[in-house]
């Protein structure tokens, strides 16, 4: 039998759930079994975690130490983005296909850049404006009742100034 783990270790594990919805033990059970923790009792408490993202697939941060998980949600762009539209939550089992054409306000995705700035790999806030702006063009919402693609050329051009606070 191998050694057993150091206990004041700690292991950071990263799971891709549906928001609300405990994750399957199954997909569960290889990840933090050797860690010596019940897969059933985590996805319960990331179904704890996550109810604020009801029915969006969304990132869950766990760090296991000394068998204690503690669970982050670490939302992605995209997450944050439909977020932002308000959409009522959908059953993901009936409703496929959905059309994310919605308008957004420019405050809001300055407001989602500076919630994404300290994982993205621009230099500055604009850089993360644009990254949203990309997100917010594969999704096929607006913003400001424009496309995109027109924000994203007027901040290029420097016609539409973004500052960094």
């Amino acid at each position: 039998m191998p050694p057993k783990g150091d206990p004041n270790a700690t292991t950071i594990v990263y799971v891709r759930v549906v928001g609300g919805e405990g994750a399957a033990a199954s997909s569960l059970a290889p990840k933090i079994g050797p860690l010596g923790l019940s897969p059933k009792k985590i996805g319960d408490d990331i179904a704890k975690a996550t109810k604020d993202w009801k029915g969006l697939r969304i990132m869950v941060k766990l760090t296991v130490q000394n068998r204690q998980a503690q669970v982050e949600v670490v939302p992605s762009a995209a997450a944050l983005v439909i977020r932002a539209l308000n959409e009522p939550p959908r059953d993901r089992k009936k409703v496929k296909n959905v059309k994310h054409d919605g308008n957004l306000a420019l405050e809001d995705i300055k407001e989602i850049a500076r919630i994404m700035q300290k994982r993205s790999c621009a230099r500055d806030l604009s850089g993360v404006v644009r990254e949203i702006l990309g997100t917010c063009h594969s999704i096929g919402c607006t913003v400001e009742g424009r496309h995109p693609r027109e924000l994203i050329a007027q901040i290029h051009s420097g016609e539409l100034v973004i500052e960094n606070v």
